[in-house]
């Protein structure tokens, strides 16, 4: 298998190159704007980039998009770049899996729902509340429509190992090894599934190896809000300091609407992969403070 990542010196981009390299298949992976020593530098928003790789030529069986804008409130603010870096990235990024004749992921996410009825089904109603929600459902609708045997994965709350520590879980350790002190002002009431993007790259890796498509939710077996998950971390630093604010959403004032009970059931997943273990955050932190 042939199989040629998109974003790929990002958290969940970083993690599928690592996962199927393991495995054997012939994988190839793309930056924008933050450069890795295994990456290949494509511009999904200038096609004819002279600098971009020539993706055609290297006939990939599989795209994995992992290329999006995902600062929720700047999408708010800015929705013509939201549009272009999430819309427009994956139009573009079908018109290339179609000259490749390649399958394609796209990476979605829970936002696509209103956050008052979750954790979510697959088949739950979408409603999404925000710019960056209505374009990653635009973008994961046009995938679905457009490339035959597509898989989309809605993801949330990723965490994990990546060069530039950006995630939630990772500023936190980081901060706690550098004896820093944490200000930390979260919302009390967004409850969600914190996922390893190691998870996310396996569940990935064996619904491609099955040629399965359509959506999968892919989530941890934990579920907690924003509060509960600093604090799980915290306990594997009884010396750190810090100052935890619980806020609701509405005292946040958040530009982008989010939604309250997000997160999955994976039921479909499981139901066909019975023997998938998903690691939780408890697993993540034992390895890495340990």
């Amino acid at each position: 298998m042939k199989v040629f990542i998109i974003g790929a010196s990002g958290l969940v981009g970083t993690n599928c190159m690592r996962h199927f390299k393991s495995e054997g298949w012939d994988v190839l992976g793309s930056y924008f704007s933050y450069a890795t020593d295994d990456t290949v530098f494509y511009n999904t928003l200038e096609p004819e980039h002279s600098e971009n790789f020539d993706i055609i030529s290297w006939k990939p069986d599989v795209i994995v998009h992992c290329g999006a804008m995902t600062h929720v409130d700047q999408c708010e603010t800015e929705p013509e770049e939201s549009y272009q870096k999430t819309v427009q990235s994956t139009i573009n990024v079908i018109a290339l899996a179609r000259q490749c004749a390649a399958r394609m992921v796209y990476i979605s996410t829970d936002y696509v729902f209103d956050g008052k009825e979750g954790p979510y089904r697959e088949d739950a109603p979408v409603n999404p509340l925000s710019v960056y929600a209505r374009h990653k459902l635009e973008a994961e609708q046009k995938v679905l429509s457009d490339i035959p045997d597509s898989l989309v994965l809605r993801v949330t709350n990723i965490y994990g190992d990546e060069e530039r520590g950006k995630n939630f879980i990772a500023r936190i350790i980081a901060q706690c090894q550098a004896g820093q002190k944490l200000t930390l002002k979260l919302p009390y009431d967004q409850f969600a599934s914190p996922t390893n993007a190691s998870d996310i790259a396996r569940a990935m890796f064996v619904l491609l190896r099955d040629h399965k498509k359509g959506v999968y939710h892919i989530g941890s077996t934990d579920y907690m809000n924003r509060v509960a998950l600093a604090l799980r971390v915290l306990r594997y630093f009884p010396d750190a300091q810090y100052d935890l604010i619980p806020l609701s959403t509405e005292e946040l004032k958040q530009p982008a609407a989010r939604p309250l009970y997000g997160g999955f059931v994976t039921a479909k997943f499981s139901s066909e992969y019975p023997d998938f273990f998903f690691s939780n955050v408890d697993d993540y932190l034992q390895r890495h403070t340990s």
